[in-house]
């Protein structure tokens, strides 16, 4: 069932809650993927109804990022979600979420700011303001679908862990379901920004992965200075890629690392040619 509406969404919600069925929310911006397949599939099984959000997020996009160009495959992703089960695939438009004549600056929206602790690394650094856009719409959604689980996965792991953060810290009674990164068998994970990649940047992609498995095995041979396995880094890379960062966090509150453990996640996000991609393993 695809609803645009938040009053019809929980006009539907209220039906299930008064049937005393558990509601789970898969949060997306569309362009669907066996990733995301992955994390509706754990919500089928797990729960009595399924939502699927689809929308992508204006005010998570900074200054100069592919909020225009991002892929918009609303009838595609409609199919898959009914043919795995969904219950509702929630689409609502911009002006639905936001409001009418919104302006979408926190002069004049009320947002939701996570730690400035959790944010100000990693993706945080280079993408100002975008996980107060994150939290702001996730919150939102909580509030629409009321969901008892929700499900993120691990591919974008500080997402994951400001989410859970927020979560703990605003006292909202939803559980948060952590879902294991789905890769190509070439090792690459899955993200809707594949799509931008030509072959030749696929191939260079596979850089990713490629780096973070290596840091890994050489973990569990014994290597633990965070600076020696982050020089392995350089033998993969090539002139396609320029590397962001490389950095060894801990995995519940994403603290550096000093001595790689196995809490220690490794984070990398590489630009090949004009595509940013992110990816991150877990030594454990």
């Amino acid at each position: 069932m695809l609803l645009h509406k938040i009053v019809e969404v929980r006009e539907k919600i209220n039906e299930w809650k008064k049937q005393g069925l558990t509601v789970g929310l898969v949060p997306t911006m569309g362009a669907l993927h066996n990733g995301h397949l992955s994390l509706i599939k754990k919500s089928v099984e797990k729960c009595d109804r399924t939502v699927v959000s689809v929308f992508i997020n204006p005010i998570q996009f900074c200054p100069g990022e592919d909020l225009d160009k991002y892929p918009r495959t609303l009838d595609a992703d409609e199919k898959l979600c009914n043919d795995a089960g969904v219950d509702i695939i929630f689409a609502p438009s911009p002006k639905e979420m936001y409001g009418e004549g919104h302006i979408l600056s926190n002069d004049f929206l009320t947002y939701v700011i996570p730690p400035f602790f959790y944010t100000n690394k990693l993706c945080g650094k280079s993408r100002v303001g975008h996980f107060d856009g994150v939290c702001t719409v996730v919150n939102k959604l909580f509030n629409i679908v009321q969901p008892d689980f929700a499900f993120f996965g691990e591919k974008d792991r500080q997402q994951l862990i400001i989410l859970k953060k927020m979560v703990k810290d605003l006292n909202i009674p939803v559980e948060i379901i952590p879902c294991p990164i789905v890769r190509e068998e070439s090792g690459l994970a899955l993200s809707s920004r594949n799509k931008y990649l030509s072959s030749k940047d696929r191939e260079d992609a596979l850089a990713l992965s490629k780096i973070l498995f290596n840091i890994k095995a050489c973990y569990k041979k014994g290597m633990k200075d965070p600076q020696i396995l982050a020089e392995t880094v350089y033998s993969f890379l090539n002139e396609n890629h320029s590397l962001e960062y490389l950095e060894f966090r801990d995995g519940d509150d994403l603290e550096e690392k000093k001595v790689a453990d196995d809490n220690t996640i490794v984070f990398i996000a590489l630009k090949i040619g004009d595509v940013r991609l992110i990816d991150n393993v877990s030594l454990k």
